[in-house]
């Protein structure tokens, strides 16, 4: 019998799709039993519109054998099968494709659309054997055909002998080698698992003889193995059933099966699309963080599948980043797939797919805050820092989409709220929203800053985690109402008469504060009598859009230049320190140079900066000790 050479194809081809296009060698019993499925779809569609054939489901099924004496791999399906010319036209020829002419002649019937689009797929079978032999007869054909090759070499067709409709495709699995094994191809669990990975849901049964133990029938306490044909597929996907079948149960059972994470959802989202874009979708907002959640190594996405097959583990492109902490499927009929069903064309249904699953994401969220909050809260607790860098990122470009998921804690409440709550219980004479930042709640509550804030009624968010700040500059503004820090140079508080009266303060003052800025000439950009101080002595305030808990971030990254805020030392004019300054002035500039170097580092350590020269701080009190 002679040898047929590919029609178009190159040794050099064949070599690279198989070392190239996949990057799992186990992808190769995904695409034949994808195969074997399209095969008995082929059967389905026929019997829609051959009143002689009748289709019943559970005649058809796909069969996976292991023989490991003789090491090969039997793949069987009870589909259409082929003539000799189509083993020719879709096996003779690299990347043509029997179900893509298929599916282009029965495109409008009823849904059950063909699963192999690229004859490339078939080939990855070269990834692990050596030898492959497809023996097949097609529905209504006397005749059956076998097909053979090594490889790239070429291939023979020859009539054989086989009694049923359908196809059967035995692999001569390759011999190990120093760099690759392949036995584990003819291990059941590891056969079991590829099939539960990528094929679960396949429509067919597929079925595989597993072994057993069950107790011996003439001996106590002893077990015996046994082989038994199971089906290891599960076939309907939780995807396909209508919600009304499911709890709440069976959701959080399926994200402990896909091992989404240890913990259980706060939130489930069923999505059943069909219009510009057909597609199902299973999403879940998680409980905790993941180990490595805020890490490099952190990859996000979402489980990929084209007709219930499994093409990508992480689909990062569905997810934006601000919601990568979104665990879940993707099915959807209408993805471009390019040369093998693991690269993903980025084309419009994609775009269109993650555009929706970002808008189901958000009105989930916006919907277990407003019902659920406290379940929120958890959530919040675990993922909102990655929701206020999402409002930093990217310029400020999502921060439409994120500014209603934001809490922050507040002063009035003693709990977190959001901003639309802040700003629908503000006074009618608050100009700005107020906000304080530092290392934690109870240390924003005894900055000297928020005084005057306070006294006037004013409730202030408190910003704990170190993007909080960066993430408000971003997003300059809410309901029309500008963010102001406490520790903000002008707070937009004062009246008219308080403006004059701190004019004349600043006056009267003029030479005191300009000799204290010359003390701390480099260190301040000035001296001022405080607006916002009541009972603390000394502040320091800022000037510019780089506040001291910015800097203090800032310096403290691997790359940090040296940043710093343009800093004010205010003092309490009406404190009992403030006279002191005044006397030492008059007579004493040693000591108004000691009052001013203490009054700083005060300041400083109000702030939680750190000192310059602690020794010398030290020394200055014992100065005044004496």
């Amino acid at each position: 019998m002679a040898q047929k050479e590919f029609k178009a194809e190159s040794k050099r081809l064949l070599e690279m799709m198989i070392n190239s296009i996949y990057t799992q060698r186990e992808i190769f019993l995904r695409e034949l039993i994808s195969n074997a499925s399209d095969a008995i779809d082929k059967i389905y569609y026929k019997a829609l519109t051959d009143d002689q054939l009748v289709f019943n489901k559970e005649d058809y099924y796909v069969q996976v054998k292991a023989d490991k004496d003789q090491r090969t791999l039997t793949i069987t399906d009870t589909g259409i099968g082929m003539t000799q010319e189509e083993l020719e036209n879709n096996l003779g020829t690299i990347a043509k494709s029997g179900s893509l002419a298929f599916k282009s002649e029965n495109e409008a019937k009823d849904g059950h659309n063909i699963i192999g689009q690229f004859g490339v797929g078939f080939y990855s079978a070269f990834m692990v054997a050596d030898h492959v032999t497809v023996t097949t007869k097609a529905l209504g054909s006397a005749e059956a055909y076998r097909w053979e090759s090594s490889g790239a070499e070429g291939y023979t067709v020859e009539v054989a002998e086989k009694d049923t409709v359908g196809t059967e495709i035995v692999l001569k699995i390759k011999e190990n080698t120093e760099e690759d094994s392949y036995d584990e191809f003819l291990e059941e669990y590891r056969l079991k698992a590829i099939i539960k990975k990528y094929s679960d849901f396949i429509r067919y049964p597929i079925k595989m003889e597993i072994t057993g133990q069950r107790p011996k029938e003439d001996a106590e306490g002893e077990f015996e193995e046994y082989r038994e044909e199971q089906v290891v597929n599960s076939m309907v996907p939780i995807w396909r059933k209508n919600k009304d079948e499911l709890t709440d149960e069976d959701y959080a059972n399926f994200y402990a099966e896909k091992r989404y994470g240890f913990d259980k959802p706060l939130k489930h989202i069923h999505v059943k699309a069909d219009g510009a874009v057909v597609y199902n979708a299973i999403l879940f907002i998680p409980e905790n963080t993941p180990f490595d959640y805020y890490t490099k190594e952190y990859e996000k996405g979402l489980e990929l599948y084209s007709n219930g097959v499994l093409i990508m583990d992480k689909c990062g492109d569905l997810l934006p980043d601000y919601f990568s902490f979104v665990k879940g499927m993707v099915d959807s009929e209408d993805l471009s797939l390019n040369i093998s069903r693991e690269m993903l064309q980025h084309d419009r249904q994609l775009t269109l797919i993650a555009k929706n699953i970002k808008s189901k994401v958000k009105s989930a969220l916006l919907s277990l805050l407003k019902e659920e909050r406290e379940n929120y809260e958890k959530f919040y607790s675990a993922f909102g820092r990655q929701l206020k860098f999402g409002v930093y990122n990217d310029y400020g470009q999502h921060k439409d989409v994120l500014q209603d998921l934001l809490l922050f804690h507040s002063s009035k409440e003693k709990k977190l709220v959001t901003l639309d709550e802040y700003v629908s219980r503000m006074p009618e004479d608050q100009k700005y929203i107020y906000y304080a930042a530092g290392e934690s709640i109870d240390r924003i509550e005894k900055l000297p800053q928020t005084e005057l804030v306070a006294d006037k009624g004013y409730e202030i968010l408190y910003f704990t985690d170190d993007v909080d700040e960066f993430a408000i500059k971003m997003l300059m503004s809410y309901k029309e109402k500008e963010f102001r820090s406490v520790s903000s140079g002008d707070l937009g508080i004062d009246s008219e008469a308080e403006e004059k009266a701190e004019e004349a303060a600043e006056n009267d003052n003029k030479e005191l504060f300009e000799a204290m800025s010359g003390i701390l000439s480099g260190k301040v950009k000035s001296v001022k009598a405080s607006k916002r101080l009541r009972s603390h002595p000394v502040c320091l305030s800022t000037e510019g859009d780089l506040s001291i808990e910015m800097e203090k971030i800032l310096n403290q990254m691997p790359n940090n230049q040296g940043i710093q805020a343009d800093k004010v030392l205010e003092i309490n004019i009406n404190h009992n320190v403030f006279q002191s300054l005044k006397n030492a002035q008059q007579n004493d500039q040693e000591k108004l140079a000691l009052y001013t170097n203490l009054l700083y580092n005060q300041a400083l350590l109000i702030e939680g900066l750190q000192v310059s020269d602690p020794v010398e701080f030290t020394n200055d009190i014992c100065k005044m000790m004496v």
